[in-house]
C-alpha cells in the first residue's frame, strides 16, 4: 500500500503544475489541460483522506467532481472551437474584446 504522504506529494505535485500551466501558457488548449490536472489533483486529495478515514463519502465526491470536469471539458472546448472559428487563433491574448 502507497503512503499517504507519497499520494498528498504526488497531488501536490500535479497541482502545482497544473497552475504552471495555467500561469504561464497563453494557449486556451494548454490552460484547459491545465485546469483539468488540478481537479485530477484534488480528485486524488479526495480519494486518499476518504481511504484515511474509511469513508466513502470522499469518493463519491470525486466521481461528483469527475462528472462535472467533464461537462466543463465539452463547455470549453466548444467555446475555444468558436473563438477558434471567429479568430483563427487559440491564444489568449487575442481575445480582448467582449463584444458580439
Amino acid at each position: 500500500m502507497i503512503p499517504v504522504t507519497h499520494m498528498l506529494v504526488f497531488s501536490m505535485i500535479l497541482f502545482g503544475i497544473g497552475v504552471t500551466g495555467v500561469l504561464i501558457r497563453r494557449n486556451a488548449l494548454i490552460m484547459l489541460m491545465s485546469l483539468e490536472l488540478m481537479m485530477n489533483a484534488a480528485n486524488i486529495n479526495l480519494i486518499v483522506f476518504a481511504r484515511q478515514l474509511d469513508s466513502l463519502a470522499g469518493q463519491v465526491f470525486a466521481i461528483f467532481v469527475m462528472c462535472v470536469a467533464a461537462s466543463e471539458v465539452a463547455i470549453g472546448l466548444a467555446i475555444i472551437a468558436a473563438l477558434f472559428k471567429n479568430k483563427e487563433t487559440v491564444q489568449i491574448d487575442h481575445f480582448n474584446e467582449l463584444k458580439g
